[in-house]
């Protein structure tokens, strides 16, 4: 069986193409500027071949045509007909209150997602049109697969979703902590349980997401207790644009000060915050890591309250769960960046934590295993996530039992 694993956005169509016999990928790329002039189709193959071209791609479906072209390219391609493809995934934003779990598409699926843009409109508006633009291209009668982000949270108790405001909110408008990345929580708990030689079921796993956009959760007996996303992406910890909580009177003071009108204020807190703002060098950790090395204060704050902040929700998270068996890094920062690695874990000596520095030093690029010593009471992991696979897992679970 063949699933194509698709993560559309406002302005982007990544994709995979999986043979689930193996699991291994055959292609996979991503279509760029959508709906924008000078759009750009990357395409590559498991055996090293790469397309690259650039093509206007005015929506979602003729972005979903250059896909198809590309998988039956005579040059480029890796299948001989569409029928190959038994199956399409799709990564999901926000699932809300409404999807506790991966679901097969059906028109009252889509409406539901439809009924979820406000609380994701960017995000869940590009997942339903594509979903629309790949039944079109595709055929109907190919079956699809949504997988919620939010979907692995939905076990978190009504003490940790809820947030402190008059309950009607809650009521009206559904406002709660809903939490993201959780297909990649998902995937990277359940690796490290097996990297243990351990069921999930008794074990107490904290995973950290660390990238542009980062999350921690709280993960016990296989299941999310807590998360550090809320309501939307910007809450938690500081990010690479975002700024992650803070006091709600900084958000009225400021732009009672600036004059600043509500969608005014959003985009400073989720484009302009961050390392960006604190560093005002980059948002891209890279840079400022270059920075820090050439003395930058500004870009060395930065490091020190990231690194600050991600230990105090492990710490929080220590306390919610009453232990911890592993915490594990994953996703771009969490994969690549053995100092933040190294000076979080600092913070956890208290635990009998003991990190093996020359391993942490060479888990990058890919690489991924035990980061903490054979003494540590606490293990420690560096795990590249998968989510494209979790994705094709459960399509393919749900299409088998059709």
């Amino acid at each position: 069986m063949k699933i194509l694993v698709i993560n559309a956005g406002s302005s982007s169509l990544k994709y995979q193409l999986i043979d689930m016999t193996d699991e291994s990928v055959l292609a996979k790329g991503n279509c760029e500027r959508i709906g924008i002039e000078n759009g750009i189709l990357t395409h590559k193959t498991a055996d090293g071949r790469e397309k690259k071209i650039h093509v206007d791609m005015p929506n979602h479906t003729t972005a979903f045509m250059q896909v198809k072209d590309a998988l039956l390219d005579p040059e480029y391609g890796v299948i001989k007909n569409l029928d190959e493809v038994s199956a399409i995934g799709h990564r999901i934003v926000q699932g809300g209150a409404l999807f506790q779990k991966s679901t097969l598409v059906d028109e009252e699926v889509i409406k539901g997602i439809e009924s979820l843009i406000p609380l994701a409109p960017l995000h869940n508006s590009a997942h339903v049109q594509g979903i629309r633009a790949c039944q079109e291209v595709f055929g109907k009668e190919v079956p699809e697969v949504v997988v919620f982000d939010t979907s692995f949270h939905s076990t978190m108790p009504p003490k940790a979703f809820m947030f402190p405001i008059p309950y009607e909110y809650y009521e009206k408008y559904q406002v709660r902590r809903y939490g993201f990345h959780g297909t990649s929580h998902r995937y990277v708990s359940g690796r490290c349980a097996e990297m243990m030689g351990r069921d999930l079921i008794g074990t107490k796993i904290i995973t950290c997401h660390l990238g542009n956009g980062s999350s921690i959760t709280a993960v016990k007996d296989g299941k999310c207790i807590d998360t550090s996303m809320g309501l939307t992406p910007l809450d938690g910890f500081m990010m690479g644009t975002r700024s992650g909580s803070l006091d709600p009177s900084v958000v009225t003071f400021i732009a009672e000060k600036e004059g600043m009108t509500p969608y005014e204020m959003s985009e400073m807190l989720n484009k302009k915050s961050g390392l960006l703002g604190i560093s005002g060098v980059s948002s891209d950790d890279r840079d400022v890591t270059t920075a820090v090395k050439e003395g930058n204060q500004r870009a060395i704050l930065a490091h020190e309250m990231l690194e600050y902040e991600i230990a105090k929700f492990i710490g929080g998270y220590v306390a919610a769960m009453d232990g911890c068996d592993a915490i594990v890094f994953t996703a771009g920062l969490g994969e690549n960046q053995p100092t933040h690695r190294s000076n979080v874990c600092k913070n956890f000596h208290y635990l009998g934590l003991e990190l093996d520095e020359e391993k942490n030093n060479e888990m990058i690029h890919g690489h991924e295993g035990e980061i903490s010593t054979p003494n540590s009471k606490v293990k420690v992991y560096v795990i590249c996530t998968n989510e494209e696979l979790v994705i094709a897992r459960d399509t393919k679970e749900i299409v088998d039992a059709l």
